[in-house]
Formats: C-alpha cells, structure tokens, sequence
C-alpha cells in the first residue's frame, strides 16, 4: 500500500492514558505530511526533468546518427568522386597517348613521303640537267655546224 500526505494526515491513533500529547503528534503529522507532499513534489518534477532530459537525449542521439550516417555518405561521396576522376583522367590520357602516336605515325608517313618526294625530284632533276646538257650540246654543235657553213668551211668548192 502506497501512503500519501493525505494518508498521514487522516491517520488516528487509539488514545490511551499516558500516550503521546494528540496536539504535538498532530503538528508534527501534519509537517510529515507537508514534507512528504514536498518530496513528492520534488520527485514529479524530477521525473519530469528526466523524461525532458531522456526526450533531448533521444534528439541528440538522432541528431549524431544523422550527423554519422552524412559523413559516412559524405566520405562515400568522395571515394566515388576520386575514383570516378581518376578513372576519367586515364581515359583522357590514354585518348592522348593514342591521339599522339596517330599524330607521330602521320609525322613519320609524311616524312617518308617527303623523302620519297626529294628522291624523285633529285631523279628528275638530273635527268632534266642531262636532258637539259644534251640539248645545249647539240644547240652548241648545231651552231657550230652552222657557223662553218655560213663561212663556208662546210661546202665543197
């Protein structure tokens, strides 16, 4: 059974003769009761204190997991991001590794070209200065030819 304040402040004794002084019991049943009440008091709002303490502590334990779950999201987020760039960063690199072994091949294509270009116009070039020989030393001949006829050293008398 549960006493309250009212419980010790109804509460009667049997009276004998040589017992305790009814007024002094009274009072100090009275303050008993009043201090109970109090303590009773006390205890409800420290009861409601806690209940407010334990609601904020639920909050903030909430909040901490929110708090963990983001950096851990976060920190996911990143790993992702540097492995996405770093997976791009290869594919433009090797895109510009093959870009420039194309542009060295095409280099090297026409440089062999040119070479085959110079070898041809080196071919053609003394062929045209023989050709060229040839045709200035049967110009020279053809005038001296003709320069004895016209002195007459060519003709017969």
């Amino acid at each position: 059974m549960k006493l309250t304040p009212l419980d010790i402040k109804k509460q009667e004794f049997k009276r004998t003769l040589r017992g305790y002084d009814p007024i002094e019991v009274d009072a100090f049943l009275e303050m008993v009761a009043d201090e109970f009440e109090a303590t009773i008091r006390e205890k409800n709002q420290l009861s409601d204190e806690i209940l407010k303490l334990r609601t904020q502590l639920q909050d903030y334990q909430q909040v901490e997991k929110t708090l963990k779950e983001t950096l851990v999201s976060a920190q996911e987020n990143i790993t992702v991001s540097r492995q996405t760039s770093q997976r791009e960063a290869d594919i433009i690199l090797r895109e510009a590794e093959i870009k420039a072994e194309k542009i060295i091949e095409n280099a090297r294509l026409k440089l062999e070209q040119l070479k085959n270009d110079i070898l041809i116009i080196r071919a053609q070039k003394e062929s045209f200065a023989r050709r060229l020989r040839h045709l200035l030393e049967s110009q020279i001949e053809l005038i001296h030819v003709l320069g004895m006829d016209d002195l007459g050293y060519g003709e017969e008398d």
